[in-house]
């Protein structure tokens, strides 16, 4: 079932919004001080291209670098992406068909704002460690 939404997924928006998080990256890469934002683009892009049967998670050796590099983020590229998941889960969630990717589209929301400090995993196993 996991396979069949994803393809779903990917047609309807997984590949526009994958373009996104891949554009925000590499216009991150750009400065030396950039490059852990870029590479947090290009993680939650691969998430967003192919998101059902993975989650992400607070990582336990997080500290107060993921808090202050999540406010840059956010003024740098969060809000632009954000809104994005705002504006395609509001057009597919006009379909009953797209609803629940609408609603997959809105959970992406919190991971686009704050993406630092976060891992994705496979949903079966969201605890285990590394």
């Amino acid at each position: 079932m996991k396979t069949i939404l994803n393809i779903i997924w990917l047609v309807l928006c997984g590949l526009w919004m994958c373009l996104g998080y891949f554009l925000a990256g590499l216009i991150l890469c750009i400065t030396i001080i950039g490059i852990p934002f870029g590479i947090a683009a290009f993680r939650i892009g691969v998430y967003a291209l192919w998101p059902f049967g993975y989650t992400a998670v607070d990582r336990r050796d997080a500290g107060a670098g993921s808090l202050v590099g999540n406010v840059l983020w956010v003024i740098l590229a969060g809000w632009w992406l954000a809104l994005g998941h705002i504006f395609t889960g509001i057009a597919l969630c006009l379909t009953i068909i797209g609803i629940p990717f609408g609603i997959a589209n809105f959970k992406l929301i919190p991971l686009s704002l704050m993406p630092l400090g976060k891992e994705i995993v496979p949903s079966d196993r969201p605890f285990a460690t590394r």
